[in-house]
């Protein structure tokens, strides 16, 4: 009897340390966070979101965290895991463990194949992971001889083992795709991809709320092996313990400092903490000095058009260091310099690039008086480019007056022509603002496109329908195959409503693609009035039983048409990407009547946007900051233009404010928000 007490004792025994050996119980400390959790009892982060869902939304003070021993499977199902004890062998039960076969049970309890078959006959299709079985008693087990298998059950076993292995494969593959990081203080996106071996465009796109940035806490999502992390952990802690060694790392490039460049601008251009640019390259610690090469990342940040702040930059001048400021603009005056004053008039009335260029000027002129008033200092230069589609005097001109003292050139007009002006300038560093082109451009480093691509305003169009979780339905001309080609590629959720015999948008296709207690957007994609027309009409009909909006992507001149209707398009409040907005307010109404009194005429669209890229270079020139500073941290907006400047990958920066405006039903434009 004192036997068996001792017996039940130990068994007790065994069965407590087996459960605590799973999971121990952790109490939260201030400040704490999954990570450091973590790694304290040499478990990953996945572990602990397993068995503590709630986690994922942060952790508290004092509540309390299963917390899985060193070592355990990761996958719940296979913690069940229970070895041959004699405990099991008496209570005739057994939990199947991955790689288990029923050959290989029938061994291991020294039964045959059929006899398990018999008091488990749903394993005749397979064993499960987890699956509970009734091992036969003794008394009910075949003799000896019976025990080995026959060719037949062995091949049948055989199947079986491959079956599972299959079953368990698929089971660690759906099990293990993702997991979890927590943000850590001074953490970067670039350097969390590096730590998983992933690209930030991978990181981004599992992630989308962190193209805004990364907040301490956030709990990301990462695709890939949770082994991965360890083995990243490890190599970290690695690095840590043993002195660092300059070793050739396909990961990162020489880069060269150029003049004005700062250890912040430097640390934004390549998408790095200034601790981290210096981690890579100490000799910053003394200063940044021009021709230094640096070790960068070969896979810069992609930007997007991030949620920064529109700030008016009127209120933070620094007029300490004089700046100088250069328009190249496209008089071609040596055409001209001999011709009568009929000559020239006559030019000005049939010269659509003359009077597109002088328009443009004038607002420039209104900007610098701007800047005279609020007393920047500034100097401004003002030089003819000369120039053509095919031809220009640049080089001339950076020769004769030496445009690498200037500190910012808003110029030339030609996209071509931009571009070799900044490749001119690129090892001096000064930045150079394409100002009307939208074309796109060679990605030189000092290259500033202050005009959006029509790409990216259909872009921003999709992202705007996206983020009001629209249905969006396409009506495509199907002689616009690019367009719909584009839009299949880039957005997958876009169905497409099909067209009658007679080229008219089916009516009947349209309603089956609406959703009700959804905003609708139909996107329509032609230059035909026909098509135009019956897609209003179709619209209209379906208003009354659905929210619906039209949209366009581009300027449709069809539109324009007698034909069409302007109070049908604001019944369906059409709405559409701009680089422009229409302006009302009493800051433009200001600057409208003064240019009137200046120049006997209101400001036209090249008028107003002479002004407003000329005024926001010079009041970025006139801050703490240098203007490169100003564009990572700053978005602005003038009087119908918006500047929200964005790294390009490969080199540049692209102008990405836009506008989503729309019709409303008093006729009026205003802007979505």
């Amino acid at each position: 009897m004192k036997q068996f007490f001792y017996v039940l004792v130990l068994m007790f025994l065994v069965s407590f340390t087996a459960k605590a050996q799973q999971n121990v119980k952790h109490t939260v400390l201030s400040g704490e966070t999954v990570t450091q959790i973590a790694q304290k009892y040499k478990v990953t982060p996945l572990d602990i979101y397993t068995l503590n869902p709630d986690a994922r939304n942060g952790l508290k003070e004092n509540s309390v965290l299963l917390i899985p021993s060193k070592g355990t499977v990761k996958i719940p199902v296979k913690e069940q895991k229970v070895t041959d004890t004699p405990s099991q062998k008496k209570n005739g039960t057994h939990t199947v463990a991955p790689k288990e076969t029923v050959y290989g049970l029938a061994k291991q309890y020294n039964i045959s194949v059929s006899d398990l078959e018999k008091a488990n006959p749903e394993i005749k299709n397979g064993l499960k992971i987890g699956q509970v079985l009734t091992i036969p008693k003794k008394e009910q087990q075949a003799p000896p001889q019976e025990t080995k298998p026959t060719k037949k059950e062995e091949r049948k076993a055989e199947k079986a083992e491959k079956k599972a292995e299959k079953e368990e494969k698929k089971e660690l593959k759906n099990t293990v795709q993702d997991f979890t990081h927590e943000v850590q203080p001074k953490e970067t996106k670039y350097s969390i991809a590096k730590k998983y071996g992933i690209t930030l465009e991978e990181l981004e796109k599992r992630n989308p709320e962190i193209k805004e940035g990364l907040k301490i806490g956030q709990v990301l999502i990462i695709k890939g092996n949770p082994s991965k992390v360890e083995t990243a952990d490890k190599k970290s802690e690695t690095r840590q313990e043993a002195p660092k060694q300059e070793t050739a790392d396909s990961n990162f490039d020489k880069y060269e400092v150029k003049p004005k460049e700062t250890l912040y601008s430097l640390s934004r251009q390549f998408g790095l903490s200034q601790n981290e640019l210096i981690d890579l390259n100490p000799e910053l610690k003394d200063g940044v000095k021009v021709g230094m090469m640096l070790k960068v990342p070969n896979t810069l940040p992609v930007s997007g058009a991030s949620t920064k702040n529109f700030t008016d930059l009127t209120k933070t001048l620094s007029k300490k260091d004089r700046k100088e400021l250069v328009l190249l603009l496209p008089f071609n005056l040596a055409k001209i310099s001999g011709d009568s004053t009929s000559t020239v008039q006559t030019r000005l009335k049939k010269d659509g690039f003359l009077n597109m260029t002088l328009d443009f000027y004038s607002g420039a002129l209104m900007a610098i008086d701007s800047a005279k008033t609020l007393g920047l200092n500034i100097d401004v230069k003002i030089f003819d480019s000369q120039e053509n589609k095919n031809t220009s005097n640049i080089s001339s001109t950076f020769v004769q007056n030496n445009l690498t003292k200037a500190d910012v050139v808003i110029g030339p007009f030609y996209q071509a022509h931009a571009e070799k002006t900044a490749e001119m300038l690129n090892q001096s560093n000064v930045p150079v603002i394409s100002p009307l082109s939208k074309d796109s451009a060679k990605l030189y480093s000092n290259l500033y496109q202050s005009m959006p691509t029509p790409e990216y305003l259909r872009n921003a169009m999709f992202d705007y329908m996206n983020s009001k979780n629209g249905n969006i339905v396409a009506v495509v001309d199907p002689k616009k195959a690019t367009t719909r080609k584009y839009i299949s590629d880039n957005y997958g959720n876009v169905r497409f409503a099909t067209f009658t015999d007679k080229g008219g948008l089916s009516a009947e296709s349209l309603k089956s693609l609406l959703k009700p207690n959804q905003m609708n957007y139909v996107v329509m994609e032609t230059a035909s009035i026909w098509m135009i027309k019956s897609t209003i009409t179709a619209l209209l009909a379906a208003q009354s039983e659905y929210q619906l909006q039209l949209v366009i992507l581009e300027s449709n001149e069809a539109l324009d048409s007698d034909e069409i209707l302007v109070s049908n398009l604001a019944k369906l409040k059409m709405m559409y990407p701009a680089v422009t907005r229409e302006n009302d307010t009493p800051e433009a109404l200001i600057f409208a009547k003064m240019y009137k009194k200046k120049n006997n005429i209101l400001p036209n669209q090249y008028a107003t946007r002479g002004f407003d890229v000329t005024f926001d270079a010079m009041l970025r020139l006139s801050q703490e900051k240098s203007f490169e500073e100003t564009i990572y941290d700053v978005a602005t907006e003038q009087v119908e233009n918006k500047f929200n400047y964005n790294r390009n990958p490969a080199g540049g920066y692209s102008n990405k404010g836009v506008y989503i405006l729309y019709y409303d039903e008093d006729l009026s434009v205003k802007e979505a928000k």
